[in-house]
């Protein structure tokens, strides 16, 4: 004996016990469409309020002024500032010659001399050497355990064995320095890398 009920083919077939199930007309089931909108007996002359039709209309300009005049807008972060191409030249530069003279003791702004000692701007304040002046004196005529690097470097104990730096060089090493030290010594780029 099947578990299913029986259909109404079933209930009809004499073989089959009566077990209290009455076929239904599915057709009696369904809703009448005389209640739903656009359906059958649906009074098509009603229309939507005037206020919706033009809050439809209205509603993208609408949002698209409002997004625009916000202050987090796209306009406020689409283009990264301009830079004159001599910066842009001066800073290559710096970065080439931070790479040939510096980079030995100081590679990504760290001291591998004296770990205390970083160009990250907290060290450098700490130490007491926040400024570009400050840090082109040290560069110059170095502190502790950092050579100089100038050409007028006395005492010759504190001095670099190497080649040494000119004035102009040293004054866009501090520059270099302190932005790099600014932002957090970010990779430095140089053409070619």
């Amino acid at each position: 004996m099947s578990l299913m009920p029986p259909t109404c083919a079933m209930a009809a077939d004499a073989a089959l016990p009566k077990l209290g199930y009455h076929c239904l007309e599915f057709s009696k089931l369904q809703p009448k469409r005389s209640n739903i909108v656009g359906g059958p007996g649906h009074d098509h002359s009603i229309r939507k309020h005037p206020q919706v039709t033009l809050f439809k209309h209205l509603a993208p300009p609408l949002i698209a002024t409002v997004f625009a005049l916000s202050p987090i807008s796209i306009s406020n972060i689409s283009a990264p500032p301009k830079v004159a191409l001599g910066q842009t030249m001066d800073a290559q530069k710096a970065g080439a010659l931070f790479r040939r003279a510096c980079i030995g003791c100081h590679d990504g702004g760290g001291n591998i001399i004296q770990p205390g000692a970083t160009l990250f701007l907290k060290d450098l304040q700490r130490n007491g050497v926040g400024t570009e002046e400050e840090i082109y004196q040290i560069t110059y005529f170095g502190k502790r355990r950092m050579p100089g690097f100038g050409e007028n470097c006395t005492p010759r104990g504190q001095c670099t064995f190497g080649p040494r730096l000119q004035e102009d060089e040293i004054k866009l090493l501090a520059e270099f320095v302190k932005s790099q030290a600014d932002q957090n010594w970010p990779p430095i780029e140089i053409n070619g890398d």
